[in-house]
């Protein structure tokens, strides 16, 4: 993008909403607060089970390890508002007039995203590694679905974030095009002499000086000093 500052424009810059809407990380951003959602929302809703269908006191399906559950619906609800916030972001991000704001939010954005790539590892793992230690009872049995979307929408979210930090990286090392605040009157090279006082043609006039009004005649007077001519 010409005239381009972290992947935007110049501030103050018009924001289309179809064009806003099709970029990559616009859609990246939905997908993962749309799977943020079946992850917290498939623990909260089924995850939590009796063991025989009778026992009033509900446990967490992944192994009766209520951390498991716990451990996915808050990174579920971080990656949820971690979205909806840099959807925010990204939309009032060609308004940002200063550079160093722009670097410190497209900073933010790249160590948000790599640190939800890594939560969203370890919640996979972990899921995963309580679902196979379960024991299979008739609560389990009934909510078997929603552990696995839990586990396998806990991958697909590692994917999208780890996709998001790239685009942030990539932002960051489009960096600035100083051209945005450069003027003509300084020069590319650093080297250069600063250009001095602007001069004429160089031709000079016949008429810029007048004559003296007296003229000096050669013959020198007795007493030493000169007549002057009339």
């Amino acid at each position: 993008m010409e005239g381009a500052s972290f992947g935007a424009g110049r501030a103050g810059g018009a924001v289309d909403p179809l064009d806003f809407l099709k970029q990559p990380q616009t859609i990246l951003r939905a997908t993962g607060w749309i799977f943020s959602i079946v992850v917290f929302g498939s623990i909260v809703n089924e995850c939590y089970v009796n063991k025989d269908g009778t026992d009033p006191e509900l446990h967490c399906i992944f192994n009766e390890n209520d951390s498991a559950c716990s451990y996915g619906i808050a990174i579920g609800i971080i990656a949820f508002f971690g979205c909806i916030f840099f959807l925010v972001v990204d939309l009032q991000f060609q308004q940002i007039s200063s550079v160093k704001d722009r670097k410190r939010a497209v900073l933010l954005d790249l160590g948000f995203s790599g640190f939800l790539s890594f939560l969203w590892f370890v919640a996979f793992c972990f899921l995963a590694n309580q679902w196979q230690q379960t024991t299979m009872s008739k609560g389990a049995s009934q909510a078997a679905d929603a552990a696995r979307a839990a586990i396998a929408f806990s991958f697909f979210s590692i994917i999208v974030w780890v996709a998001l930090a790239l685009k942030a990286l990539q932002r960051y090392r489009l960096g600035t095009d100083m051209s945005l605040f450069a003027t003509d009157q300084f020069t590319t090279d650093p080297n250069a002499a600063y250009p001095g006082y602007p001069t004429g043609s160089g031709i000079e006039s016949t008429e810029t000086y007048q004559s003296p009004p007296f003229t000096e005649t050669s013959d020198a007077n007795p007493k030493g000093y000169q007549v002057p001519a009339y």
